[in-house]
C-alpha cells in the first residue's frame, strides 16, 4: 500500500508529493481542467471500473501523457508533485462517475429523517439519534473511525500518517417546512422529507429539505473520504468530519463539542457557497410584540384580524403569508378586498417576480393568502416576500381594522419595513464594499403569551457592532410606537460579522480546485449567510452553492442540482487529498 511506502519514506515524502515542483526530469501532463475533465467523463460513461487503479489505466489508454502516473501508481511508487495533484483530481472524477447513485441514495435516506428542532432537546430527538446511527453504520462500512459526541456532534475520521489534522464541518439539522408550499409549477405536490428527482427544462433536480443544506454535502464528503481511503493514496493529515446538530437554531451543539474536544486548527465548512467564503455577515433577530386583545371598539364596516402567519422559521423568506379576518358582513368584506387586490397585485409585483392574493370568503369573514417566492433569509433579494405585501395590503385596502395586536403588527411591518429590506425606512442602511449591505426582512409571525410577535431576520456586515445596531433598532421601534400610541415590546439579539484573511496555500488550493473544475472565476468572496465557521479557528466555507444560481436552502421546494452534486463530489475528493498533504496550510 502507498501508506506503508510513505511511512518508510517519512512524512517529508508525503509533503513533498503535495508541493509544486516536479521531482523527476520527465515532463508531466499538465493539470487537467474542465474541458479535459468533461471529455474524460463523457468517454468513461457506462464503463467506469470499480477500482481507481483500473480507472487510471483506462484513462491513460486514451491520454498517453497520463501513462507515467498510471504506471507509478500501479507499482505503488512515490508520485511526483505534479502527479500527486493529477491523481487527486482524477480520483475526484472517478468518485463522481462511480458513486453518484450511491450519494443520491444516501442523501435520500438522510432527507427522510426530519431533523427539525422541536420541543425535545436535539440530543434527545429520535430523528437526530437515528441520523447519528446512520452515519455510524456508513463509517463502519467504509472503514472509517466514528465517534458520537453525546448526540451533539457526529464525528468521522480518516487517519493520516502525520500528527496534524484538519476539519470538515457540516450540519444535520434542517429548518421547518410549510408542507402545503411544496408544489411545483405543474401542480405536482412534493413531500419535503422524501428526496424527489425531477428531470425537466430547468435541470435535473433533487427536491427535499436538506438536499442542499447540508445533507447532500454530508453524503458527498463521506463518499469522498471513502474514495481517498480506498485509493491507498498517502494522506499526511488526518481528516476529521464533524456534523453539527443545532446549526440552524443557535449552535449550542458545537459549543458543547468545543468544551469536550480540541478543535482542528484549520477547518473547511461545507455550508455556504463557492469559490471560497472568507467573510460572513452576522445574523440577528429583531422581535416586536403587540398585545393581541382589542384596544378599541370596532368602527362601522370594520374587520378584525384574528390570525396572521408568515414563515415557518425566522431565517427564511416565506413563500406565503396569511391572515384571517372577521366582519359583520363577510360578503361585503370579500368584495371590497377582491376589488382592492385587483389594483394592488400589479402595483406590487416585481419585474419577473411572482405575487398573488387569494381572497377566500368564510361564514364569519375572509381568509387572505398572499403568495410570493421563498428565499434564504440572508438573500431577500432572491425572493418576493409576501409578509410585507400582506401588511401593506391590509393597511391600504380601505377596510377599517379593529385596533388589536394583529392590526398593530401589520402597521409596524408596513411602516418600518414595507418592501425595503435594506434598513432605509428605519434610517439604518449601510453597506461594506466587500460584504454588501445590511438587510432586515420581516419573516416570522407567531402568537406567544398573549402577544403577536413579528421577527425580522437581520444580516449585519462589517461597519457596525452588534451592540450599536441592536440599540439603534430598538430605539427606532420604540420611537415609532410612542409616536403612534402603540405599546410595543422590542428586543434585538445580534450576532457579529466575521472577516478573515486566510492567506497562503490552503486558500489558493481551494480556489485552484474550484477554478479548474468548473471553469468559473475563482476569487475569495463574502456571504450574507452565517455559519458555524464563526465558531471554528481558521475556517473557510467551500460550497455547496454555485455562483450565479439561487441558493434554495430554507426555501419551499429546496433542491440540489445533479450537475452541482457531481461537481461537489469531484471537488471534495480532490480537496481532501490536496489539503491533507499540503506542506504548510498558510
Amino acid at each position: 500500500m502507498f501508506v506503508h511506502l510513505f511511512r518508510l519514506a517519512g512524512i517529508a515524502a508525503v509533503l513533498a508529493a503535495a508541493g509544486c515542483a516536479t521531482t523527476t526530469g520527465q515532463a508531466p501532463a499538465g493539470p487537467l481542467k474542465k474541458p479535459e475533465l468533461d471529455q474524460i467523463a463523457a468517454q468513461q460513461q457506462g464503463r467506469v471500473p470499480a477500482s481507481f487503479a483500473a480507472f487510471l489505466t483506462q484513462v491513460a489508454q486514451d491520454r498517453p501523457a497520463l501513462a507515467p502516473l498510471a504506471q507509478r501508481y500501479q507499482r505503488r511508487e512515490a508520485l511526483t508533485a505534479d502527479e500527486a495533484q493529477q491523481a487527486a483530481r482524477l480520483l475526484g472524477l472517478h468518485n463522481r462517475l462511480l458513486n453518484q447513485a450511491a450519494v443520491i441514495d444516501t442523501t435520500a435516506r438522510m432527507v427522510a429523517l426530519p431533523t427539525v428542532r422541536g420541543s425535545t432537546p436535539p440530543h434527545e430527538d429520535p430523528q437526530i439519534i437515528a441520523f447519528g446511527q446512520l452515519m455510524g453504520r456508513m463509517a463502519a462500512d467504509f472503514g472509517l473511525q466514528y465517534r458520537n459526541v453525546d448526540n451533539r456532534v457526529f464525528e468521522v475520521k480518516l487517519p493520516g500518517i502525520g500528527s496534524e489534522e484538519f476539519g470538515i464541518l457540516t450540519h444535520a439539522d434542517v429548518v421547518p417546512v410549510v408542507a402545503s408550499e411544496w408544489v411545483l409549477e405543474d401542480g405536482t405536490k412534493l413531500d419535503p422529507f422524501k428526496l424527489t428527482r425531477v428531470r425537466g427544462p430547468t435541470g435535473d433536480l433533487l427536491y427535499g429539505r436538506g438536499s442542499i443544506d447540508d445533507k447532500g454535502s454530508i453524503a458527498t464528503v463521506l463518499y469522498a473520504m471513502k474514495a481517498v481511503k480506498d485509493s491507498g493514496l498517502p494522506l499526511a493529515r488526518t481528516i476529521r468530519l464533524m456534523v453539527d446538530t443545532t446549526e440552524e437554531t443557535g449552535g449550542d451543539a458545537i459549543r458543547y463539542y468545543q468544551q469536550h474536544t480540541q478543535l482542528p486548527q484549520y477547518n473547511i465548512v461545507l455550508d455556504s457557497r463557492y469559490p471560497a467564503v472568507v467573510a460572513e455577515k452576522g445574523t440577528g433577530a429583531l422581535r416586536a410584540g403587540f398585545t393581541v386583545a382589542p384596544a378599541r371598539p370596532a368602527a362601522p364596516g370594520a374587520a378584525t384580524i384574528t390570525a396572521l402567519a408568515g414563515a415557518a422559521s425566522a431565517n427564511a423568506i416565506p413563500q406565503t403569508a396569511t391572515a384571517r379576518l372577521q366582519a359583520a358582513d363577510p360578503a361585503a368584506l370579500a368584495s371590497k378586498l377582491q376589488a382592492a387586490a385587483a389594483t394592488f397585485v400589479p402595483q406590487y409585483t416585481p419585474q419577473g417576480g411572482k405575487f398573488a392574493i387569494e381572497v377566500a370568503p368564510r361564514a364569519d369573514g375572509v381568509d387572505l393568502k398572499v403568495t410570493g417566492t421563498s428565499a434564504h433569509g440572508s438573500r431577500p433579494e432572491e425572493g418576493v416576500n409576501p409578509l410585507p405585501r400582506l401588511a401593506l395590503f391590509l393597511q391600504g385596502a380601505g377596510v377599517p381594522l379593529v385596533d388589536n395586536g394583529y392590526a398593530q403588527a401589520t402597521r409596524y411591518i408596513a411602516e418600518l419595513f414595507g418592501l425595503d429590506y435594506l434598513g432605509n425606512k428605519m434610517g439604518l442602511a449601510y453597506a461594506d464594499p466587500f460584504m454588501g449591505p445590511l438587510t432586515a426582512s420581516p419573516t416570522l409571525v407567531r402568537e406567544n403569551a398573549g402577544k403577536v410577535e413579528v421577527t425580522a431576520n437581520v444580516r449585519m456586515p462589517r461597519g457596525n457592532t452588534p451592540e450599536a445596531l441592536s440599540t439603534a433598532t430598538q430605539a427606532k421601534v420604540r420611537a415609532w410606537g410612542a409616536a403612534n400610541g402603540i405599546a410595543v415590546d422590542v428586543a434585538h439579539t445580534q450576532g457579529n460579522w466575521m472577516a478573515r484573511d486566510p492567506k497562503g496555500a490552503w486558500l489558493s488550493t481551494l480556489l485552484n480546485i474550484f477554478g479548474d473544475t468548473t471553469g468559473l472565476p475563482a476569487a475569495p468572496v463574502s456571504t450574507a449567510g452565517s455559519t458555524t465557521a464563526k465558531q471554528m479557528p481558521n475556517a473557510i466555507n467551500f460550497g455547496p452553492a454555485m455562483p450565479g444560481k439561487k441558493y434554495t436552502a430554507h426555501n419551499a421546494n429546496e433542491f440540489k442540482e445533479i450537475a452541482d452534486l457531481d461537481a461537489d463530489m469531484q471537488m471534495f475528493t480532490e480537496m481532501l487529498l490536496r489539503i491533507g498533504n499540503l506542506p504548510q496550510m498558510q
